[in-house]
């Protein structure tokens, strides 16, 4: 990789791990928060959803728009946004406060997550999609892992005020690092391609290996929906644990998965990519299914423990296979917008369907339902499979600066 891609992905990485960590030190605690203020397992599914549907919404058009004008802007001012979004949560006391301040933050997310993805995607050296992907997707991941773990620790020995000041202080640290470190938009890697007419949405949403990876996507999604929203209830009330413990419940999972990220990510440069995805949504499954059976806290950290390693192994392969989707599409940005929304339109779906499932059968029933959304995924990998795309184009460094 050219050393001005270098800087680039370093950039980009740093800042995807500061703003995921902060959003990572607020994400356990708002369930147990809105159930403390009265909501109902519905509201508080509609609390995760509210983000997931104005970010589904938005999704396609930022995708799109960044592909003909550029990365730099959309990041940059969505995380300006971000940072200003989390002083709202400090003055929310209500539950429909809660609500519109999400739905609002998932607007900023749409405009920078995909489009972040994207860049990176159009830096990745050809041949080591895998190994690229699964390194930058640890910014995220190790994020998640952290946050958890410091929010818990925030609130117990301060206050939730507090979490959420940490959160805005750390959105703030990725808009100065892009803001700097990034280079203007015409001197982009993809500069060059943005001339050429964007790819029709139909050609990629008739193409299946998009649609697979997007229903994997999905369905993955949709089951840590499931888990981010009422795990740290079902910790809370069947088994008594602290904000502390729920929180390294959480990152125990996400912890994981980055840590093999990397290791799977090499892995998916030299084996069958949809194959590495099968068996990791079939670990991931087994973990869904041990949720719902727990009888101790430690049977919930296996469960964890087992979520980690599916994710771990399955999304390296499937974000590869985005790269190299996007490359021969030449729409590196449209293709890594359909994938974030696929996830965001999980993350809508499980909440949602987890907070009825709580509110009129079981809250435990939302686990094995998640389980079967991944099987069923899972099962269409199988069925339909698709050959593996080749890489259309190979990143080109950066332009040489002007004097």
């Amino acid at each position: 990789m050219p050393s001005a891609n270098v800087k680039i992905f370093a950039t980009l990485f740093l800042a995807l791990f500061t703003v995921v960590t902060g959003v990572g030190i607020v994400v356990p605690l708002l369930p147990v928060y809105a159930h403390h203020l009265g909501a109902s397992g519905f509201y508080i599914g509609l609390i995760f959803s509210a983000f997931s549907l104005s970010r589904t919404l938005l999704l396609p058009y930022f995708g799109r728009w960044s592909d003909r004008r550029g990365r730099r802007p959309f990041i940059v001012i969505g995380l300006a946004a971000y940072a200003m979004i989390s002083l709202g949560f400090m003055f929310a006391n209500d539950v429909n406060t809660l609500i519109f301040i999400r739905f609002v933050q998932g607007m900023a997310s749409a405009m920078m997550m995909p489009v972040i993805q994207a860049y990176a995607g159009e830096i990745t050296p050809e041949g080591r999609e895998g190994f690229s992907m699964g390194l930058f997707n640890m910014a995220m991941f190790f994020g998640l892992s952290l946050g958890p773990v410091l929010g818990g620790i925030i609130n117990d020995r301060f206050s939730l005020d507090a979490a959420f000041g940490a959160m805005g202080a750390l959105s703030l640290l990725s808009f100065v690092f892009c803001l700097i470190l990034l280079p203007p938009t015409r001197k982009e890697p993809a500069a060059h391609r943005r001339s050429l007419p964007p790819v029709p949405w139909r050609i990629l949403l008739k193409d299946r290996g998009i649609i697979g990876l997007s229903l994997f996507r999905w369905s993955h999604a949709a089951s840590i929906g499931i888990v981010w929203g009422f795990l740290p209830i079902l910790g809370d009330r069947d088994f008594g644990l602290s904000s502390s413990t729920i929180g390294v419940l959480v990152m125990l999972g996400i912890l994981i998965s980055g840590l093999i990220h990397l290791p799977m990510g090499m892995v998916a440069d030299r084996v069958n990519k949809h194959r590495q995805m099968v068996a990791g949504g079939s670990l991931f499954c087994l973990g869904m299914l041990l949720y719902y059976a727990a009888g101790t806290k430690e049977t919930l950290f296996v469960a964890s423990v087992l979520i980690g390693i599916g994710g771990g192994i399955a999304m390296p392969a499937l974000m590869a296979l985005a790269v190299l989707k996007g490359g021969q599409n030449t729409a590196m940005g449209s293709v890594m917008s359909l994938i974030t929304m696929a996830h965001s339109l999980g993350m809508l779906c499980g909440a949602t369907l987890a907070g009825l499932i709580m509110d009129f059968l079981s809250l435990r029933i939302a686990f094995p339902v998640g389980a079967g959304l991944v099987a069923a995924a899972t099962l269409f990998l199988l069925l339909v499979p698709d050959r593996e795309p080749a890489r259309a184009h190979v990143p080109l460094p950066l332009p040489p600066l002007e004097p």
